[in-house]
């Protein structure tokens, strides 16, 4: 096992000791089975869950049972449990930061035969770059549940009455401007809402991209460090400040949820996030603003794009037990028909979206949909290193840098953001504390080459 496995399933194995423990897989006592997931508590798996009793209908002797947390929280879980082979868990929610890592390490099923002894699941029919971004030596190691990029979110109805126009690709200088315009604190109205709350998947996703745009690169071509770069510090110092002043009340704890629940009920007037947000900001029985709001590409300062890739996913730990029942429900929640029977039951604006090509192609999601499904696809389709970022990196990764020790590394620099959004230490202070920790990491990989 390389070093850094090695040193990673350690750190694992410890995290898994302070974490609260869950019943393990194991056989029905009527001689069937309960599969265990660990999933994300976003709303689209929300309702995956509120479907499942008809998986289980249609799967006599499978029972399911759900280890539903925040996404901090199920990072965590996860990773400890799938490196150390704890076996608590028989599929688990992961993303294509993780997938093509654990593959290598050998922590997860090749999906690839289940996949092609499937008829009818279509694979081909998967979004390319996410269906790409979830393989390993040229087989899928995880299969995607739903994909994403970033967009902007802006109050049709607030820009008006203000008498403002939003261009279709945004500079980040512009949303500054009309943050400024549009902050209406009196009225409990933010300018923008953007993620403070620490995380690599929370704070740090946002910001990443920020940075990317700005010219700015956590590494340079030789491993070295570059969080105090002119480049870096310039996007650090615009994200906090456009929070601070113009963002959200409570910023340095509101990751995604916290900002859709916010922007949901009407309290600001925009928002940089997952393109997944739309069909929530659409759904009358969730959101206050429905039909209120228009969509927009990721802003850009210094690059012709932005953005980032990212997909939810469902992969199988390499000890579960019953693979084959495993690959069931997999299946059942990334098929098509899965895509179909959340439209007819909840209503289309909830279909899990940017996975499938198929999906664009219902006339109902097409109606549903139409204010933000071409900019979700045109996101994804941009979210590339050559077109979000200025200069060489040797790590692959748009909002994330793609190597084991990015969880660790990138939660550490989403603690010191947040503390400099909550006022407690400078920018300058959060850079130079970064940059440590990251120089770190980077020595160890000049090491090795």
């Amino acid at each position: 096992m390389h070093s850094r496995t090695k040193k990673l399933a350690l750190l694992a194995c410890a995290a898994l000791l302070t974490l609260t423990g869950c019943a393990g897989a194991g056989a029905l006592g009527s001689g069937g089975r309960t599969l265990v997931v660990a999933i994300v508590s976003n709303p689209q798996m929300e309702d995956a869950i509120a479907l499942s009793d008809q998986f289980e209908r249609d799967n006599p002797g499978i029972k399911l049972k759900f280890v539903q947390l925040p996404e901090n929280q199920a990072r965590a879980k996860i990773t400890a449990s799938t490196a150390t082979e704890g076996g608590e868990f028989d599929v688990v929610m992961i993303s294509n930061y993780e997938t093509p890592q654990w593959a290598a390490n050998g922590w997860l099923e090749n999906l690839q035969p289940y996949v092609d002894a499937s008829e009818g699941y279509d694979p081909g029919d998967f979004i390319p770059s996410i269906r790409d971004s979830l393989s390993y030596q040229g087989s899928m190691y995880a299969v995607p549940f739903y994909g994403e990029s970033s967009f902007l979110a802006y109050r049709k109805d607030l820009f008006e009455q203000a008498g403002l126009t939003m261009p279709e690709r945004p500079t980040w200088q512009q949303i500054a401007d009309f943050a400024a315009r549009l902050d209406d604190k009196a009225a409990g109205v933010s300018g923008i809402c953007l993620r403070g709350k620490p995380g690599w998947g929370e704070s740090l996703a946002p910001f990443t991209t920020v940075a990317n745009t700005f010219g700015a690169r956590w590494f340079d071509e030789n491993w070295n460090a570059q969080l105090t770069s002119p480049e870096f510090r310039s996007a650090a110092e615009f994200y906090v400040n456009l929070v601070r002043e113009h963002g959200e009340v409570g910023a340095s704890s509101a990751g995604f949820s916290e900002c859709g629940t916010r922007y949901g009920q009407g309290q600001a007037a925009m928002w940089y996030d997952a393109t997944v947000m739309a069909g929530t900001n659409e759904d009358p029985e969730s959101s206050e603003v429905v039909g209120k709001s228009g969509y927009v590409a990721a802003p850009v300062e210094r690059t012709d794009s932005s953005g980032w890739l990212y997909t939810w996913s469902l992969a199988m730990p390499k000890v579960a037990e019953d693979k084959d029942a495993a690959w069931r429900f997999m299946r059942w929640m990334t098929d098509k028909e899965f895509v179909r029977n959340v439209g007819t039951t909840f209503g289309w604006n909830r279909v899990p979206p940017g996975c499938r090509l198929s999906t664009y192609q219902i006339p109902e999601y097409q109606q549903a949909a139409q204010a933000y499904a071409p900019a979700t696809l045109d996101g994804i389709d941009r979210a590339k290193q050559s077109n979000s970022m200025l200069r060489p990196v040797p790590y692959p990764g748009i909002q994330f840098v793609g190597i084991p020790e990015f969880q660790d590394l990138g939660t550490r620099v989403s603690q010191q953001l947040s503390a400099a959004i909550a006022g407690q230490i400078t920018v300058d202070e959060a850079l130079q504390q970064s940059q440590e920790y990251a120089e770190s990491v980077g020595a160890a990989y000049r090491e090795t080459r």
